[in-house]
């Protein structure tokens, strides 16, 4: 079962009452709406970890991998006490996105119940990407929560938990560590998860080897989405502490395919058929939607799914021109589709963007008054969208305690890499 942020939140505190000496408990911020920003700690040593979970609200399972990995230390806490260290949780870093998403799973969920009542939010509403200094809009309090725990603390390390959606596991390093690529892939195998032989995700970084992902020396620190909207990351914030931040993926669903690294015949007609899928799907969301795809719902807590679905919708282009002109020279020569398993890969996201606009205009218009006949086929494309993407590419649900497992042995390998030497 996947807990919501309150159930995590309990869990902790209770740690805390049971273990006060071990553990501590402290908030440091709260959201746009209010909520508390939860740290927990554990540990007395001079050297810092700090591990991020639930910076994306669709992806619930990094808070839970944090608490158990916690649980662990307050069990056994000899590995902290060898490293002189303290390893801090924050537990969920946009628990407003979260309140949007959360619901409950059955224990095999399917794609399709996945997608309904999907929430991801806007890209300027991701507190991982404040914004640049030039862009007018202020720095959500997420945001600053995390770059003032970042200048606090000074990690050694800072581990943001992710999970994809459909596909496999990789790992990005904003800067190289010894021994860390093969210390990821080693845990991958054992839990016998595919590893995303050349990641879709960060093609402007250097694929260091199968399955890992370095931002290259002398890259800027600003990122710029297919929306335009541009922001200095929260993963490279703290390069100036010295700070190596590990971006940890793990699969809801796993795709077998994405890791093989066989060579494609013609990976422009692979980038063309994923680039025409999108296009087409986009279209087809366009239309059903009608008057509704530019009439934002009235309700105002239906707003921000309409807005996350409108600018997915409106990127579609933007992406496919990323992809055409993606140039690989310098980044490892890892062009798109020139392998089997990065075509694939390419084939989940043509899928996924237009299905996650679907299933949030849906969720924008769900008591909607009017529009009767848009909101039964949003229900169709969300249903029909979901079962294709599942049936095209064998996907297969990662049980929640495999994708913890995942995220919790790889932190404590790569803290091992940087903190024994």
């Amino acid at each position: 079962m996947i807990l919501t942020v309150d159930e995590l939140t309990r869990a902790a505190r209770a740690m805390v009452v049971a273990r006060p000496g071990v553990v501590r408990m402290r908030s440091v911020e709260e959201s746009r709406a209010g909520r508390p920003l939860w740290v927990l700690s554990v540990g007395r040593g001079e050297r810092q970890v700090l591990t991020v979970a639930g910076a994306h609200a669709n992806e619930p399972v990094g808070g839970m991998s944090a608490l158990a990995l916690a649980e662990e230390f307050v069990r056994d806490p000899r590995v902290l006490e060898e490293w002189d260290c303290t390893w801090h949780f924050l537990l969920c870093l946009d628990p407003d996105g979260a309140a949007l998403a959360e619901r409950r799973f059955a224990e095999r969920p399917t794609l399709e119940e996945y997608y309904r009542g999907f929430y991801r939010p806007a890209f300027a509403g991701q507190p991982e990407f404040p914004p640049v200094e030039a862009d007018p809009r202020p720095a959500l309090p997420e945001s600053r929560a995390l770059t003032r725990l970042l200048d606090e603390l000074c990690p050694v390390v800072q581990f943001s938990l992710h999970g994809v959606e459909a596909g496999g596991s990789f790992l990005q390093l904003t800067r190289p560590v010894p021994g860390a690529p093969d210390a990821f892939r080693a845990v991958v195998a054992e839990l016998e998860i595919p590893l995303e032989h050349r990641p879709f995700d960060g093609m402007g970084w250097f694929v260091d080897s199968p399955g890992v992902l370095v931002r290259p020396d002398g890259s800027p620190a600003d990122e710029r989405d297919p929306s335009g909207y541009t922001s200095r990351s929260t993963w490279t914030y703290p390069l100036r502490h010295g700070t190596v931040s590990a971006v940890v993926e793990a699969p809801l669903w796993s795709v077998a395919a994405v890791s093989d690294p066989s060579r494609v015949a013609d990976p422009g007609r692979e980038i063309d058929r994923a680039s025409e899928l999108l296009l087409s799907r986009s279209k087809q969301l366009e239309e059903v939607l009608g008057p509704l795809a530019d009439r934002p719902p009235r309700d105002p807590a239906r707003l921000p799914f309409y807005t996350a679905a409108r600018e997915l919708m409106d990127i579609s282009p933007g992406v496919v021109d990323t992809w055409t002109t993606h140039d690989a020279r310098g980044l490892g020569d890892a062009g798109l589709a020139t392998t089997v398993g990065n075509s694939v890969s390419l084939g989940i996201a043509a899928r996924i963007i237009p299905l996650r606009a679907a299933a949030m205009m849906r969720g924008a218009f769900v008591e909607a008054a009017t529009g009767t006949a848009a909101i039964k086929a949003l229900d169709f494309l969300v249903s029909d969208w979901s079962r294709e993407l599942d049936a095209t590419f064998d996907a297969r649900w990662v049980p929640v305690h495999r994708q913890t497992a995942l995220h919790t042995r790889t932190m404590l390998r790569l803290a091992g890499q940087l903190l024994e030497t």
